[in-house]
């Protein structure tokens, strides 16, 4: 299977202080259309899936490199610590079968682009091709644009991974643009195609 189903785009240390799930905030479950697959808050228990999933080059290879690789237990202790308070963004597990098996996320901006966030997911390789990704990525969706903050959501996807580009078009997401020889990753510097979904409302 190609390597897919990895589209997240977060700067690690960034990301890792701007994503989570506020302390003082009732823990946010995500239903999704298959009641198999849930999206909920990271844990202190997720640090084994974490580094189950997260430590694999195909993974990586789809997300920028502040995702980093190997990914070892104090990068899973971290993210998890500190995604437990994201302010106005949005950042959750994604749940398959009562198991953490990837994320999903909306990084909220400021100033001019206030309602627009950031939008991405990952999953772990064996999870690959079930539909995982569709599904947790219709519901967060959804939830984003069901608060008043979020109008628009941007997806950037490395021109190599066409399966995460299926993902956005069948979650509603289209394509803007090309960012021509925008991104340096693994020692080759390729395209980003911009896809991006607007409110309704």
């Amino acid at each position: 299977m190609p390597p897919a189903k990895a589209n997240l785009v977060l700067p690690r240390r960034l990301v890792h202080i701007t994503l989570g799930i506020a302390t003082h905030h009732p823990p946010m479950i995500v239903p999704t259309e298959d009641p198999a697959v849930v999206l909920r808050p990271w844990r202190t228990d997720d640090y084994e899936s974490l580094v189950l999933y997260g430590n694999n080059k195909l993974v990586w290879r789809n997300l920028t490199d502040m995702f980093p690789h190997p990914y070892k237990l104090a990068d899973a202790v971290e993210w998890v610590a500190i995604a437990s308070d994201s302010g106005p963004s949005i950042f959750l597990a994604i749940e398959f079968n009562g198991e953490a098996v990837g994320g999903v996320g909306v990084i909220a901006r400021e100033a001019n682009d206030f309602h627009t966030g950031q939008f991405g997911y990952w999953l772990g390789q064996p999870h690959w091709g079930k539909g995982i990704a569709t599904k947790a990525s219709r519901a967060l969706k959804s939830h984003a644009f069901s608060a008043e903050r979020f109008k628009r959501l941007e997806a950037p996807v490395f021109a190599w991974n066409p399966p995460s580009m299926r993902v956005l078009e069948k979650t509603g997401f289209v394509l803007e643009g090309v960012l021509r020889k925008s991104v340096l990753k693994d020692g080759h510097l390729i395209d980003s195609m911009m896809y991006a979904a607007v409110s309704d409302a």
